[in-house]
């Protein structure tokens, strides 16, 4: 479990009793985001607990919605050997051996996600577990990742996962995975194998080791890229409740930055390689009380819609640790879902009888009335950054929003408002879960468009349509980018299926926030978009329109990045020279391209993020209000004869996705990224 070390910074909590200014929602239902899979919400199971094999256990998981449970937990996976069920070095529980684990998964309903031992383990050991559990005993058991946390063997200076390998590299790890994959699927040529990476912003992200061609995500892709078929991070966000529970805002760049890793290393055809997040928690004051329940639903949520197949809790039962009081509720510091009933070390406080549900167990309940499978995430966002809003919308034409109100101590007024779908005047299905109550509340009451969110609470509203959706086109298939410029991009996409009236055109629109801007129509299958921005980020869907005026459901999110001119008076070349995960030292070189001197030169640039910063600089005059970045030429550097190039550097701190800009101005020209 690796900490990110910023803090929360910006937004403080109204006062308790402060009056709280009515919060404005936006639901956007022309912006389509994932589709939520059948393997959305996951948990953890360990060998070490010996309550995983219970019919108690199995049967809260199932009530609670778990559609994938890992096995055999963690780092334990690294010293695990499924034929004898032992763990060398680690304790092993009665009644936790794979027959029993799968077992349960039977009885919750759920998938397997099976960890194969790559720190003391062999191909081979690997390959008799694919065997025995899809040959011998036909369990199906589609996903398999190789190894837990690996880069934290040692390698990178810090080892706490078992590596037994001569070689602690990641190239050594990234070409056995290839002989892991190979050996598998020699077996069972229908499995899905996956490679251990790190999440973007998160030790050792960035760092190169020994004589690693790169970080650990570039070299592992690079090699094992063509034989996999997913990509397995884990996410601890660290600090305190109220530094943990605004990190939630960091995923859609972390997520963008893993898909930009796999895209550009892990060979052809990398689109298709998934990405899982097997494990997740709070690490400080909130474990088993509501901060937990929050981060949570607001977590899984923000994944899924960003396209993550499946997310898991670590984990089911763990243990009492710090015990402390939040937000009026006593906190046992467990990472569990349920109460293991254990007690602290002199008996002086003792958990809740085993299997009691704890807070993060309610928000997991939350989202399997939230998020079903086939629902599609649409875009949701609010004024308030202590009230997040995430939404989906069903096939039966129901939208499902789901509140969540961060702020210990002030309930908040909410109206909703609804782009592209017309709620029904008839009270929504309310599911409310509030700090220290020991169940989700159900009704049918108030409306569509208002309510007020208790303090630390959780509530989803289930809104039928005004008018039912009959005869409605489909929505187009997966759009794709083509003829990408700094300015323009051609946007294509297979044909939609007609409803009960003909086609009559498509609509392409841009997610602007939770709002929708339409860049154009056509009656055809691609449209080339302009008066784009350069080296910005851009999620499209497109719509099919019928010629009775129904509209379809959004087609899946594209997302790309408009790129630099092919050819300006001047080139920027930003290089990230040395990372150590919340910072780094970055060379920016300027050419001259043209045939006259600059006498004097400012460079400017805007970060993608409100988390980067620049520390110190060299070489010019460094400065930054709010995102903008603004440097200039010193008396020693202002001289940029033609053809020439100067150079400068700075130190660049970061606390969350460190996206690197890609659009720069040199005397107010846009010049060509290099």
């Amino acid at each position: 479990m690796l900490l990110v070390t910023s803090v929360w910074t910006g937004i403080n909590a109204p006062s308790a009793g402060a009056a709280t200014a009515p919060v404005t929602v936006t639901v956007n239902a022309r912006a389509g985001l994932a589709t939520v899979p059948g393997t959305a919400l996951g948990v953890n199971h360990a060998i070490w607990d010996q309550h995983l094999g219970t019919n108690e256990t199995s049967d809260l998981l199932k009530t609670a919605g778990v559609q994938m449970m890992r096995y055999p937990g963690g780092s334990y996976a690294d010293i695990y050997h499924w034929r004898d069920h032992t763990a060398p070095g680690g304790y092993v529980a009665p009644g936790t051996d794979f027959d029993t684990f799968m077992a349960a998964t039977r009885r919750v309903g759920a998938e397997p996600m099976i960890i194969a031992n790559y720190g003391t383990g062999t191909p081979a050991e690997a390959a008799d577990w694919v065997r025995y559990a899809n040959v011998t005993k036909r369990y199906g058991a589609r996903y398999w990742t190789v190894g837990n946390e690996n880069y934290g063997n040692g390698h990178y200076g810090s080892g706490w996962e078992a590596d037994h390998h001569p070689d602690k590299s990641a190239t050594y790890y990234a070409n056995l995975v290839v002989s892991y994959a190979e050996a598998m699927k020699a077996v069972d040529p229908t499995i899905k194998v996956g490679a251990v990476l790190t999440m973007p912003a998160n030790w050792p992200d960035g760092l190169t080791a020994g004589d690693d061609p790169g970080p650990w995500n570039q070299t592992v892709l690079s090699i094992a890229g063509p034989k996999i078929d997913f990509v397995d991070v884990h996410w601890y966000p660290g600090g305190n409740a109220g530094e943990s529970l605004p990190r939630t805002s960091h995923i859609p760049d972390a997520v963008h930055l893993l898909r930009q890793q796999i895209a550009r290393y892990a060979g052809p055809n990398a689109a298709r390689i998934g990405i899982s997040l097997t494990e997740i928690n709070v690490t400080a004051d909130g474990m088993t009380s509501q901060p937990a329940a929050l981060f949570l639903a607001d977590a899984y949520s923000g994944l899924l819609a960003n396209g993550v197949f499946t997310v898991h809790w670590w984990n089911v039962h763990n243990g009492i640790g710090r015990v402390t009081t939040v937000a009026g509720q006593t906190d046992y510091g467990d990472f569990g879902l349920l109460s293991s009933g254990t007690c602290t070390s002199d008996g002086a406080v003792c958990e809740p009888p085993v299997n009691t549900p704890f807070a993060a167990y309610h928000g997991l309940s939350m989202m399997s009335r939230f998020a079903k499978t086939g629902d599609q995430f649409i875009r949701a966002g609010t004024d308030q950054p202590l009230v997040t809003a995430h939404a989906v919308r069903r096939g039966n034409g129901e939208v499902a929003v789901l509140l969540v109100n961060k702020d210990p101590d002030n309930s908040y007024p909410v109206t909703i408002d609804y782009a592209g779908f017309a709620p029904s005047s008839a009270a929504p299905t309310v599911h409310t879960h509030t700090n220290g109550a020991t169940a989700i509340a159900t009704s049918q009451s108030g409306s569509a468009t208002s309510r007020t969110l208790p303090p630390y609470s959780l509530t989803t509203l289930v809104v039928r349509p005004a008018v039912p959706a009959t005869g409605a086109p489909g929505a187009p298939g997966q759009p794709s980018a083509g003829a990408v410029t700094d300015r323009s991009a051609t946007i294509s996409w297979p044909a939609a299926t007609p409803g009960a009236s003909p086609i009559a055109k498509y609509e392409v629109h841009r997610q602007f926030g939770a709002v929708s801007e339409q860049l154009g129509e056509t009656a055809g299958t691609s449209l080339t978009v302009g008066n784009l921005n350069p080296g910005s980020r851009y999620t499209v869907n497109v719509l099919t329109r019928d010629t009775a005026g129904r509209v379809s459901w959004a087609s899946p999110p594209l997302t790309f990045t408009t790129g630099s001119p092919a050819e300006s008076a001047c080139g920027v070349r930003f290089t990230n020279d040395t990372d150590w995960g919340n910072g780094y030292v970055a060379t920016v070189e300027i050419v001259n391209n043209t045939e006259r001197p600059i006498n004097g030169w400012t460079l400017t640039w805007t970060w993608p993020t409100s988390w980067q910063r620049i520390g110190s600089g060299w070489n010019a005059n460094w400065e930054q209000t709010g995102t903008n970045v603004r440097v200039t030429s010193t008396d020693d550097s202002r001289q940029l004869a033609a053809g020439g190039t100067v150079s400068a550097g700075f130190v660049g701190e970061y606390s969350g996705p460190n996206v690197v800009p890609t659009a720069f101005r040199l005397n107010g020209t846009l010049c060509t990224a290099l």
